[in-house]
């Protein structure tokens, strides 16, 4: 089995405790420069052999928000369940600067609920941390998916994807219409201004989340429904 960076799974074997120097580093940097910090980690897991997919919010140097990501990718022929356990909580909301954002990890994108879920419990954006693969039609995938993510539920989405040899980069921001705001090939950063007025007004001129008839989603294996 490879054990560098090119292995997708070289991360899991490389995972370390919440409380090691990776991300006592992250909290460095944001304790430093007051900068609110999003991004998966690969921690490990005192109770099992394996290590968690984990999406960290830090904040002011503070970890606001752990979350465990809950769909595995195990599909395209890899399998992330034979290196990760899956996390069995929906995240809460994360408030910074009085927007509320939802967080998913890479693979949560292909599911609609997850997003959905974090639309009704209030969400103003949605933010994907992502290693998203290459393959044949991988970037049209995750272009289209994010556009729909936003679209469907009139939220902000920001999308981080690393780029390497093997996922595709093209980082963007996405506004509540699906206007792509920015957008990046490679390894450019990505900046985007969100603005409360576009978002209202996109909620007046499409209401789905009042025009909505289906029951709020709930976690499989869980009796937990979003309000």
């Amino acid at each position: 089995i490879a054990r560098d960076a090119t292995d997708p799974y070289y991360p899991a074997y490389h995972a370390q405790p919440i409380d090691g120097p990776f991300v006592a580093a992250l909290r460095a940097i944001s304790a430093q420069t007051g900068i609110a910090l999003m991004g998966t980690v690969h921690v490990i897991n005192p109770e099992t052999p394996k290590p968690s997919n984990v999406f960290l919010v830090i904040d002011n140097g503070e970890i606001r928000l752990a979350y465990r990501k809950i769909h595995l990718y195990d599909a395209f022929g890899e399998r992330e369940s034979d290196v990760i356990e899956p996390g069995n909580e929906v995240p809460p909301l994360i408030t910074i600067d009085g927007w509320r954002f939802g967080v998913m990890t890479c693979y949560d994108l292909r599911f609609p609920e997850l997003a959905r879920a974090h639309a009704i419990a209030g969400a103003d954006a949605l933010v994907v941390s992502a290693a998203w693969a290459r393959g044949a039609d991988k970037v049209d995938h995750w272009t289209t998916l994010c556009k729909a993510r936003a679209l469907e539920n009139t939220c902000y989405l920001m999308a981080c994807s690393e780029h390497s040899a093997h996922n595709i980069g093209h980082s963007m921001a996405v506004d509540p219409m699906a206007h792509v705001m920015a957008q990046s090939e490679s390894d450019d950063v990505v900046f985007a201004d969100f603005d409360r007025d576009t978002l209202d007004k996109a909620r007046q001129t499409l209401p789905v989340l009042c025009n909505r008839r289906f029951a709020a989603p709930v976690l499989q294996g869980t009796s937990r429904m979003i309000d």
